[in-house]
């Protein structure tokens, strides 16, 4: 297995995680997932078939149908887990219907919660993505 290769691999092993993990909070636990956990949702779901996809292809061009969904995660993930931890999203963000997002079912070390493990997830998919194109235009440079 090659560079390519492996990094292809890990981004989906991390897409694999995080969407078993989601499913485990909410079927398994009972966790009701709030408005912005569905949102994130909605951004790795279809991560898991893309990077599946582009692992087993050998798609080289993967980074550009997932690059968009993880930057668009980090970005809301990060958004929710401000507004679990401070104040700087309270005005902005009413989740008025059932659970509100400010809620943590879980505060692991008094930082981990949820969007916060979303975040990471999202971050380590979107830095496996953009190794994969600095390596691609380097090897087309080469």
């Amino acid at each position: 297995m090659n560079k390519f290769d492996t990094v292809r691999l890990m981004a989906w092993l991390v897409s694999i995680v995080a969407v078993i993990g989601s499913l485990y909070f909410s079927e398994i636990k009972g966790f009701v997932p709030c408005e912005l956990c569905w949102y994130q949702r909605i951004l790795m779901y279809p991560l898991l078939v893309i990077l599946g996809i582009g692992f087993y292809k050998k798609d080289r061009n993967v980074m550009f149908y997932a690059l968009p969904l993880s930057m668009l995660g980090i970005a809301l993930a990060a958004v929710h887990y401000l507004h679990q931890k401070t104040t700087l999203f309270h005005q902005v963000i009413q989740c008025t219907d059932g659970i509100p997002c400010s809620g943590q079912y879980m505060n692991w070390l008094g930082f981990i919660t949820i969007p916060f493990l979303s975040l990471v997830a999202f971050s380590l998919i979107t830095v496996f993505m953009i190794y994969l194109r600095k390596e691609t235009d380097q090897a087309a440079a080469d």
